[in-house]
């Protein structure tokens, strides 16, 4: 079968590994990376054993498929560029910085019959995958991502930069419209927020408390859902599954007896599985885990989430300089 050819754009600290996992993939040519520090870019390429560009626009020509990989404020022209050559992208998340961006992608690829896939990686994760199976009813969800500070991805905030993540994993799980947001937020080591909270609250009754930081000293990637006659909790690093199920008999205390099963889920790397659903969507031409519109769903939650912690953060600080 034919190799799909594929290519890098932007081969920073996530955009290397990219390349490292293409180059690796039987079903897919690595055909170059492109990267604005020519440095850069023959370093990885050297690596990878393909060939180094500092335009990208000169790897377009070759290639059937792309990652975009470059920061967060260049992914919309990038991927619109790639898109309007014929090329099918996956692009990294948060898929652009506005919704009226990521609406041109959607619409681009689309009249293109393209792929557009965004890459939020966490769906790819065994646990998230197992997790489906034991869905009913949720009634409340709880959410933490708490990581060591790193001097990286601060382009955007926590929202965008962490949250988002778990915004994209909590509307797949909940088929209801939203009906309200409460949030709070502040910045601690950088001027953007660097520790946030929302409770969303949805149609249906669910409601989804979520926190995130990237100030903490420990790492800490968690999610429990809780619904009728059931727990599930979920942590994301160890790839496990714990599932805790009440049964009809009653116990000596005159309380339903627990049946606790916890499910270790095999080592898989999530990136691997990611890029190779692309590779395997591009060659199919099937619909992605997270195409253009679910990117676009978790960006508006984002953002709505972003505005509201802008908003309440101006009003306390009026607060504090009147007193």
């Amino acid at each position: 079968m034919k190799k799909i050819r594929v290519g890098v754009i932007g081969v920073g600290h996530l955009g290397k590994f990219h390349a490292a996992k293409y180059a690796a993939m039987e079903e897919a040519e690595l055909v170059g990376v492109a990267d604005v520090n020519p440095e850069l870019a023959q370093n990885v390429a050297a690596e990878t054993g393909t060939t180094p560009y500092q335009d990208y626009r000169q790897l377009l020509p070759q290639v059937d498929a792309v990652s975009v990989v470059v920061p967060t404020v260049h992914h919309h022209r990038v991927a619109m560029d790639c898109l309007g050559q014929g090329i099918d992208v996956m692009v990294e998340k948060p898929m652009t910085t506005t919704l009226a961006e990521a609406d041109e992608l959607i619409t681009q690829a689309a009249a293109g019959r393209r792929i557009l896939q965004v890459g939020h990686i966490e769906r790819y994760n065994p646990a998230v995958t197992a997790l489906e199976q034991f869905l009913t009813r949720p009634l409340f969800i709880e959410s933490h991502r708490i990581h060591v500070f790193k001097p990286r991805g601060l382009d955007v905030d926590v929202v965008l930069d962490l949250m988002i993540h778990d915004i994209d994993i909590i509307l797949s799980i909940v088929d209801s419209p939203i009906s309200s947001i409460h949030t709070v937020g502040v910045p601690v080591v950088t001027p953007s927020t660097d520790i946030a909270n929302a409770r969303i609250i949805f149609e249906n009754g669910c409601t989804a408390n979520i926190t995130v930081s990237r100030v903490s000293k420990e790492n800490v990637r968690r999610l429990r859902i809780f619904q009728p006659q059931c727990y599930i909790s979920v942590d994301y690093a160890a790839k496990s599954l714990m599932l805790i199920r009440l049964k009809d008999q009653l116990n000596d205390q005159g309380l339903p007896q627990e049946e606790i099963t916890h499910h270790k889920l095999p080592e898989q790397d999530a990136l691997e599985e990611e890029l190779r659903d692309f590779v395997s969507n591009v060659r199919h031409r099937t619909t992605p885990k997270v195409d253009g519109k679910q990117g676009r769903q978790a960006l508006q939650v984002a953002q709505e989430i972003m505005v509201q912690i802008a908003e309440n953060f101006r009003r306390y600080s009026d607060v504090l300089q009147r007193s």
